[in-house]
């Protein structure tokens, strides 16, 4: 499925569809704790209203990478699956800014989450289709750069239209409570969504089973939902070493970025700028977090053409390790820095990690699954990125509010940290699927 070596332009076109994936995941980000605000919502309620995320990401990549693995069509394996989920992501872009009420909007978040799930898990797994093992690390890593590209846009989007453009920051009708600037947006995610997507499936062509008629009738003799349970239950029970110990290095990498993602902003306004919700200097906070964080996704998205160039001298495994290390220490420091330009530097540091998040371990899983269960253990790999944002959601509100008497400075510091733990486990993979370099 992957004999020939593909050339750059190759690699960039097959990746491509990313791009829009991360303008609908970066426009979900920077925007849906606002709408829910807009629409009603109390702060105590916005983590409940968020679980869409990671809760579809459990259920809804192990399915469609079962079912991708057996699918066969004129249009390819994953190509079919790409295009359904960009055209569901985009009307739910298209419909979100519109919502009448705040459960109109969490539904829709659902229905969002649910299907960017549903193109995303595939795109993981086509580069390992169609990739020969030595290029999968410049096709992971071009997915980070693609990835970090689609969340500064998209991040910017609002600001850019308002200050840039000149559009108006009222409402966009007397019906709506949302700003013109977000329904500007989110329709332009809903184009950028498709055209992405759909510049991929129309430029790259998946190889079809070297036996359809074997996999045909393979497909047939277990088809049904209890062959679907039994074969999912069957892989997770036989996950690869390398996934497996993975599964640790991911546990706590994703259990630090939620750290990072629930408390930064709450950390600088009132660690930093010493300000208390509602006042000027709290808000000054918010806006210079939201600062940092697009410097973090900056410098990830030009990391990742660093990465291009590690990844021809480089393992995967100490690119990543080494990269974790920097992002963690670069995390942790925030809570030392007495200005406000310091945590812009612990942001570049955690860009740094970000990128090789985004790649690495995508490279180091693809050359150890077998190529018919790809897209499966693609989506099963998801488990250990949403499990612990579950768990932070669950546990650090509580610890916040009771070991550190509601200061949410302590929780960066501790994300910081399980980015190291994670560096120090990436120790514990198997060199022989992970750590030989490979000449690109």
């Amino acid at each position: 499925m992957n004999a020939r070596p593909l050339s750059f332009a190759d690699i960039l076109k097959m990746n491509f569809g990313f791009l829009g994936i991360q303008f609908g995941w970066g426009l979900q980000m920077a925007n849906m704790s606002a709408i829910y605000q807009y629409l009603g919502a109390e702060e105590s309620e916005i983590p409940l209203l968020w679980l869409a995320a990671p809760v579809t990401g459990l259920l809804v990549q192990p399915i469609i990478g079962y079912y991708s693995d057996r699918t066969w069509t004129r249009l390819g394996r994953r190509r079919p699956f790409f295009l359904v989920g960009a055209i569901l992501a985009s009307l739910a872009l298209i419909a979100m800014p519109n919502s009448s009420s705040l459960w109109v909007a969490a539904g829709l978040l659902w229905l969002l989450d649910g299907s960017v799930n549903i193109s995303m898990e595939p795109f993981r797994a086509f580069v390992g289709d169609l990739l020969p093992p030595q290029q999968r690390k410049v096709g992971f890593a071009m997915q980070s750069l693609l990835i970090g590209f689609g969340a500064i846009l998209s991040s910017m989007l609002p600001w850019l239209l308002a200050n840039v453009f000149g559009l108006a920051l009222a409402t966009s009708s007397a019906e709506s409570r949302i700003p013109a600037t977000v329904h500007m947006s989110f329709y332009i995610g809903a184009v950028v969504f498709m055209t992405a997507v759909l510049y991929t499936v129309l430029t790259t062509r998946e190889h079809p089973p070297k036996d359809l008629a074997a996999f045909e009738a393979e497909k047939r003799a277990t088809a049904g939902v209890g062959h679907a349970i039994t074969g999912i239950f069957s892989g997770l029970v036989g996950m690869p070493l390398v996934m497996r110990r993975l599964a640790v290095v991911q546990f706590f990498t994703w259990f630090g970025l939620f750290c990072l993602w629930i408390y930064f902003t709450p950390a600088l306004a009132h660690g930093l700028f010493g300000g208390e919700p509602g006042s000027e200097s709290y808000q000054r906070g918010v806006e210079w977090a939201g600062v940092c964080l697009g410097v973090y996704n900056g410098v990830a998205c030009g990391f990742a053409f660093v990465l291009l160039g590690l990844t021809q001298r480089f393992s995967a495994r100490s690119i990543h390790r080494a990269a974790l290390l920097v992002g963690g220490f670069g995390l942790a420091s925030v809570a030392y820095w007495k200005n406000e330009y310091g945590p812009l530097l612990s942001m570049a540091a955690l860009g740094v990690g970000w990128a090789s998040i985004l790649s690495m371990p995508y490279a180091m899983l693809a050359n150890a699954l077998p190529p018919a269960r790809m897209g499966f253990y693609m989506g099963v790999f998801n488990f250990f990125i949403v499990i612990p944002q579950i768990i932070a959601s669950a546990v650090l509100g509580f610890v916040v509010k009771n070991a550190f008497d509601g200061r949410a400075m302590p929780a960066v510091v501790i994300g910081g940290c399980s980015l190291v733990i994670a560096a120090l486990a990436v120790t514990w993979v198997p060199k022989d699927q992970a750590d030989t370099p490979i000449a690109v």
